[in-house]
């Protein structure tokens, strides 16, 4: 699964959560580079357990381990979301961008575009040909509207693991696990 993930497809099915899940994912979130030793310490298993969750949490899309960089920081000078109106296929689209080198993000949406971009380039120029000369000749891409950026104010990866529904506390979940601690 992780490959789907990479690509942008999602698991089709939501994957079940316990305490202990939730736990690793939120300290996953806090510090990316946590090692299983101390991972291990926190939530009380062993570190050979801990590493057998941490990869099925990753093999079934729950989440992934990557360095989170800022684009205007590494030469990226300019960058934009682009909404974009499907005449064809939305999916299709979403493909075809996830293709195109410069953009970074898509994302399927309802409302008056069906599909939202997020595009970095060097600067205007190149954000303009990337636009002009990559997205709008991708079969199926109607009207497109572009929101520059000036800069990035706040970009979280922090969010809180929900609990099920029906369960009013975070880490609620008592899902029993094919092998005791792992």
């Amino acid at each position: 699964m992780r490959d789907k993930m990479k690509n942008g497809h999602k698991s089709p099915q939501r994957v079940e959560l316990d305490d202990i899940d939730r736990r690793l994912i939120s300290l996953l979130q806090q510090d990316g580079r946590i090692s299983y030793a101390d991972l291990s310490r926190e939530v009380g298993l062993t570190a050979p357990g801990i590493r057998i969750r941490v990869m099925r949490l990753q093999d079934e899309g729950v989440l992934q381990i990557v360095a989170v960089t800022d684009p205007l920081q590494l030469g990226y000078e300019s960058m934009a979301q682009v909404a974009i109106r499907a005449d064809g296929d939305a999916i299709a689209i979403a493909d075809a961008l996830r293709e195109v080198e410069n953009v970074i993000y898509v994302v399927l949406c309802a409302g008056s575009y069906d599909l939202m971009a997020e595009v970095v380039a060097a600067d205007k120029n190149a954000l303009f040909d990337v636009i002009n000369n990559e997205i709008k000749h991708i079969p199926g891409v109607g009207r497109i509207e572009t929101f520059m950026y000036y800069g990035i104010h706040t970009h979280r990866f922090n969010w809180r693991v929900r609990a099920p529904a029906g369960n009013a506390e975070a880490g609620g979940d008592h899902t029993a696990t094919s092998e005791p601690g792992l």
